[in-house]
């Protein structure tokens, strides 16, 4: 088993932490803090590293843990997808672009609904491209389990959407 250094193999997932953490919290400083926590928890840990099968899992599962528990506390902010989108405009038209903003509301208010779990999996595979046994390993659930909640979660989004663009709910 090769040693594990923080510098090398550690430091380099801070922006997938801080992805994680970020769609959690839905708040940018939240999410650096729960970043700088994680990262400071792991290096308190720097004994056992060589002892941990997947150092990404091991810290992929404490950003959660730790997002989860200071979400808990506050759920009132909402991040907007189109956050960085703002110095280029979405279309062509004064209509499109706010049909385009109201569209992309609609989906993160839908992603936001739904289950925390279900959230937490589709963020893994359809953001970070991670595999259905990473994805497991890091939720502490089996990997039967993540594709069925995968699978629920996509359903529901869909349907939800359609119901959206037919009846406007």
């Amino acid at each position: 088993m090769n040693e594990t250094r923080f510098r090398e193999d550690i430091l380099p997932l801070k922006d997938k932490l801080f992805r994680m953490a970020l769609r959690i919290t839905l708040n940018r400083e939240e999410a650096e803090d729960i970043v700088q926590d994680t990262l400071l928890k792991v290096w308190e840990k720097r004994d056992s590293w060589n002892q941990i099968a997947s150092i990404e899992a091991y810290c992929t599962t404490i950003c959660r843990n730790l997002a989860l528990d200071r979400n808990s506390a506050a759920r009132n902010s909402n991040l907007q997808l189109d956050e960085n989108m703002d110095s280029a405009p979405l279309s062509t038209t004064p209509f499109e672009e706010l049909s385009q903003r109201e569209q992309i509301e609609n989906t993160q208010r839908l992603i936001d609904s739904l289950p925390e779990l279900w959230r937490s999996i589709m963020l893994l595979r359809d953001v970070e491209g991670k595999r259905y046994d990473e994805i497991a390993t890091m939720l502490s659930v089996s990997e039967s389990q993540v594709k069925v909640y995968l699978h629920r979660a996509r359903t529901r989004l869909r349907e939800q959407m359609t119901k959206v663009e037919k009846y406007g709910l």
